[in-house]
């Protein structure tokens, strides 16, 4: 069978006289291409899935974007990119083609969404439940091939069964977005989010969207602030916040004090500016990788008040199943933060190849691979 895949390829060039660099200070000189490959038998754990629709990411704008100063990629996350290049995306929906050997929970014709955390299940951190955190963890499109293709094999223990969930179109949009839900449910998990707090989220798009929808609708705060730079996203995320700040708006008539900040701009000078504005007992998740030091200046205060400063990774130990039982019952449209639906691969890639658009014109982006 064959399928065309949207890949990155990349020069492998760690950075001089850096010891453990990041992805950013290894690979250089980005490039995006779509090609044809060919593909065998399905392996025995793996499904074989027809595309319908993917999502991009903010990970995956940085890592097709190079960084004009330096030529290298902008992504933070784990990464490797083999020379043949690595197929992209990890947020989406499809439809079941075959199945391995070994599958037995998933069946062809099923509408499957999936996870992006492939887990080893037998380190010291799955064996305590701590699944987001595994030590020998692959990320899909990132250090395992990706779903921006027609036709892609996923490992099967990924997928999730959403047949019944389906009934249209617009559900198939929809269900393309629980991934970025379920990195901001966790997100709101880690912070503690509880009725009658005050929330304030950095950054407005789609996983700080998420977060201010569901610190409201699942958990309970009484007020969320979003402060985005961008007015786009500021106009569109007005009907989920209580109110919508530009950054120095914001640090100027904030409010006097806050209980949980979500921080999913990746500006951490925001965190600093606003560290003494945090409530006895608060709570700081970071969200967004950027690869930049976090400062804390006043350590006391940290101490005297208890506040927590905590990062976040992953959507698993139950957020699917949160979020999707949200969705059915109505009180979560996952659609709604989608602003733009691209058709195919072509027009994906020239989107990548401009990537401020993505930003300053959208909350998130889907692409349609039903359109040949």
């Amino acid at each position: 069978m064959k399928t065309k895949v949207l890949l990155v390829k990349a020069d492998e060039d760690p950075m001089k006289g850096v010891e453990n660099p990041k992805p950013n200070q290894i690979y250089k000189n980005t490039q995006i291409s779509i090609e044809e490959r060919c593909l065998g038998l399905v392996n025995p754990d793996e499904i074989r899935v027809e595309m319908l629709y993917v999502g991009i990411c903010g990970t995956d704008v940085h890592l097709t974007t190079n960084n004009p100063e330096t030529g290298y990629i902008c992504c933070t996350a784990p990464l490797s990119i083999p020379k043949e290049g690595r197929i992209i995306g990890h947020e989406g929906v499809g439809k079941v083609l075959e199945v391995g050997a070994n599958v037995k929970n998933i069946k062809p014709d099923m509408y499957v969404t999936f996870e992006s955390i492939l887990v080893c299940n037998t380190c010291d951190v799955c064996r305590k439940g701590h699944f987001n955190q595994c030590r020998n963890a692959l990320l899909l499109g990132l250090e395992k091939d990706g779903l921006l293709g027609t036709v892609v094999d996923v490992p099967a223990k990924l997928a999730h069964n959403i047949t019944d969930y389906v009934k249209n179109e617009q559900d198939l949009i929809a269900v393309a977005c629980v991934e970025p839900a379920g990195v901001a449910y966790v997100a709101c998990e880690n912070a503690m989010v509880k009725g009658g707090d005050v929330v304030v989220v950095f950054g407005g798009g789609p996983i700080g969207a998420f977060s201010a929808i569901l610190s409201k609708i699942a958990f309970g705060a009484s007020e969320v602030y979003l402060v985005e730079p961008l007015k786009y996203r500021r106009d569109f995320a007005r009907k989920w916040a209580d109110r919508v700040y530009d950054i120095e708006e914001f640090f100027e008539i904030c409010p006097p004090s806050v209980d949980v900040v979500i921080e999913s701009s990746g500006n951490l000078d925001n965190v600093k500016k606003i560290f003494h504005k945090i409530n006895a007992n608060g709570h700081v998740v970071l969200l967004a990788r950027s690869g930049n030091p976090l400062s804390i200046t006043d350590v006391d205060y940290m101490i005297t008040n208890e506040i927590n400063l905590k990062g976040s990774r992953g959507h698993l130990c139950g957020a699917f199943s949160s979020i999707l039982n949200l969705y059915k019952a109505g009180r979560l449209d996952l659609g709604e933060v989608v602003t733009t639906v691209v058709d195919g691969l072509e027009e994906v890639n020239a989107l990548l190849e401009n990537s401020e658009e993505i930003q300053t014109n959208n909350c998130k982006v889907i692409v349609n691979l039903t359109k040949k």
